[in-house]
């Protein structure tokens, strides 16, 4: 959050300047936040590390799931289809299409974790799911996969991850939450969900998953939120 409010406290000051000096403001304000989301993530880059785990919290510290803030885009709660499966493409040497099923089948794993928004606030819940390292060996990535991108059935909500994280030990596909199968208010059938990354980039109502050579965007990332994301 502390780098949101620097962002919003610079863009204020560079807005004001070009304001006065008669400069297009959006344009100079596009640019500092272009160069701001670089200068984020490089930082993040180097303060990653994959053998660093999130802690985890007390089970005292759950939140009441009555007080878990649930979010989606659509203008109704989004439901999955009947026949509802995972696309696993890209480069990738078995793509696959995946039923919840045979999802579950794969070794679980589970955690609790705090999840931070960037709005501000937070939440404790316990997830389980499949580790995202565990697909990725079952599709068989490439090596060369620098990217993976998340796409959902949420009206065209996305995201896009550098490799690093997505592999990350606690970075899963959560069909679960506090024990119990996932409620489409917080992304069933499947989400993607991580300690490492802020809360709009764990892409809820998940339907397909493709490792890339080269980044794309995301819903928010697009209209200027960090790329990166990193918590």
């Amino acid at each position: 959050m502390a780098r949101l409010i620097t962002r919003r406290k610079l863009l204020i000051g560079l807005a004001a300047s070009t304001a006065l000096a008669g400069c297009d403001t959006r344009s100079a304000a596009k640019a500092l936040l272009a160069g701001m989301g670089r200068w984020n993530e490089r930082v993040d880059r180097l303060l990653f590390s994959e053998n660093r785990l999130a802690p985890e919290p007390p089970v005292s510290e759950l939140t009441p799931e009555t007080a878990f803030p649930s979010y989606f885009i659509s203008d109704s709660m989004p439901f999955a289809p009947d026949n509802w499966t995972l696309k696993v493409g890209g480069m990738v040497a078995r793509p696959a299409v995946l039923t919840l099923d045979q999802i579950k089948r794969m070794p679980q794993t589970g955690m609790r974790i705090r999840h931070h928004c960037v709005e501000g606030w937070s939440a404790v819940a316990a997830w389980h799911g499949v580790q995202l390292r565990e697909l990725a060996r079952v599709v068989g990535a490439s090596r060369d996969a620098q990217y993976v991108e998340f796409l959902s059935f949420d009206k065209g909500y996305y995201s896009t991850w550098d490799i690093e994280s997505s592999l990350h030990p606690q970075t899963i596909l959560a069909y679960g939450m506090n024990g119990r199968p996932l409620y489409p208010d917080h992304g069933a059938p499947i989400r993607l969900y991580s300690p490492v990354k802020l809360g709009y980039k764990c892409v809820k109502y998940l339907t397909e998953v493709n490792f890339l050579p080269t980044r794309t965007g995301g819903y928010w990332e697009d209209l200027g939120y960090d790329w990166y994301g990193g918590v």
